[in-house]
């Protein structure tokens, strides 16, 4: 079965993203009283008496062009209209209809789409006589609610579950391998170009301006018959440089979605190099223990012969050796030069990432990498690895049984993970060594 799609619009704040959260139960999308807090369209779903909804967040439809975002925030908002099963239009009980609820009202009637119009801010009984002054609209499916407190929240539910077809079909089979790939990186490095060019449309908003990207934004692909899902976040600089509790916020949906992804692209700009930021950006995804691909965007800025490419890689490779072990790739999301790269490496990590080792294989191959290089002595003891096993996936751990675990130092640890990741290709995926006593 298709999971049905309702789409939440309406004008800046009218409580579209505190309703969204609600009816999660869960902080998705950013909320604030300062106006234009959501842009992009943002997806996530419920289940309600048996019966899964996908929602869909809007930002705030504004018919004229006051900023550079208020036209690509209407097209969002249009784009989720079409694509939805349901439209809930939301609106601001305590104030009277405004121009926008009128021509986004008349949007809405012209898409001939399911609709409920929900007056919101009603918080008490005797507040909701406010929907009747929203007849003028010409929509006579209306219902009030409050966001804020959860009013009549669940009775919406239900008279939306009422008007929703529950008999479509899906398109195939669907694959139980499912990706989830984080793209990440400072701000305007191309992250939500990015995004774009692999989903081959303008799903997320992309314009100069720093900052453009808020939220942690979902987008479902289907490759090779794979299914992949693409989180464009938030541009991440130094919390110093932070200057408002949006972008602080912006910083914390980036790095939760660093948590919950399989494996992260992390975006250079080529035009700038690399810098400390990038540094702090790829040491916190290695931490995390996630597969990463490095990805240099830009590529087509720059004036290249036939080292360039090489030479940059080296330049990065050298500022930060624990970079070795993982991919990097050059392109450009204008001509869409290799971004086709960046799908097939993520993919074949995601797999790799889901391996585990024997512990026979492992044990062989520990043999011989104690045989030529063994543990030093400390203190006059001597220093015995006796066994290994691997315990996890997803980051792969693997246990390492010593008799004197504490006194392995950490340039052989290195070691014996060089030795690890090259005889079993760990290469682009973390791998953690555990010393424990035996």
């Amino acid at each position: 079965m298709k999971i049905p799609l309702v789409a939440i619009v309406g004008r800046p704040n009218v409580g579209k993203s505190t309703f969204f959260n609600r009816v999660l139960s869960q902080r998705q999308s950013i909320v604030d009283s300062e106006e234009g807090i959501t842009r992009d369209r943002i997806y996530a779903e419920m289940d309600w008496s048996g019966n899964l909804l996908k929602f869909i967040d809007t930002g705030g439809y504004i018919p004229e062009d006051i900023d550079v975002f208020n036209k690509a925030v209407r097209e969002q908002a249009v784009e989720a209209i079409e694509e939805a099963d349901l439209v809930l239009f939301l609106v601001d009980g305590k104030q009277e209809p405004t121009s926008s609820d009128k021509d986004l009202a008349h949007s809405i009637r012209r898409s001939n789409k399911p609709y409920i119009m929900v007056v919101n801010k009603c918080d008490t009984l005797k507040s909701d006589i406010l929907k009747n002054r929203f007849y003028e609209l010409g929509l006579d499916n209306i219902a009030a609610i409050s966001a804020l407190n959860g009013r009549n929240i669940g009775d919406l539910l239900d008279k939306i579950i009422e008007q929703i077809d529950f008999d479509i079909e899906l398109d195939g089979k669907k694959n139980n391998e499912h990706l989830r790939l984080a793209i990440v990186g400072m701000p305007n490095v191309g992250k939500s170009s990015l995004t774009n060019a692999l989903l081959q449309k303008n799903r997320i908003i992309v314009t100069p301006i720093a900052g453009t990207t808020r939220d942690a934004i979902d987008a479902n692909l289907r490759w090779h018959g794979n299914e992949i899902t693409l989180v464009d976040t938030a541009g991440l600089r130094k919390l110093a440089k932070i200057k408002d509790k949006i972008e602080f916020y912006s910083t914390i949906r980036t790095k939760s979605a660093i948590e919950d992804s399989n494996v992260v692209a992390v975006l250079i700009d080529a035009s700038k190099g690399f810098g400390k930021q990038d540094k702090a950006i790829l040491d916190e995804v290695i931490k995390s223990g996630k597969g990463l691909v490095i990805v240099v965007n830009k590529w087509d800025l720059l004036e290249k012969d036939t080292d360039t490419m090489k030479s940059f890689e080296e330049g990065i490779r050298s500022y930060f050796k624990s970079l070795d072990h993982y991919p990097m790739i050059f392109i450009s999301t204008v001509t869409k030069q290799r971004i086709h790269q960046v799908l097939e490496h993520a993919w074949k990590l995601f797999e790799k990432g889901k391996k585990s080792v024997s512990t026979k294989k492992l044990n062989d191959c520990l043999i011989n990498i104690i045989a030529k290089n063994p543990p030093p002595s400390d203190a006059g003891r001597t220093v015995k690895i006796k066994y290994a096993t691997q315990v996890s996936c997803e980051p792969s751990v693997i246990a390492l049984y010593s008799n004197f675990p504490d006194k392995i130092k950490v340039p052989y640890t290195r070691y014996l993970e060089n030795q690890i990741r090259k005889f079993f290709d760990f290469n682009g995926i973390p791998l953690f060594l555990s010393f424990r006593k035996k």
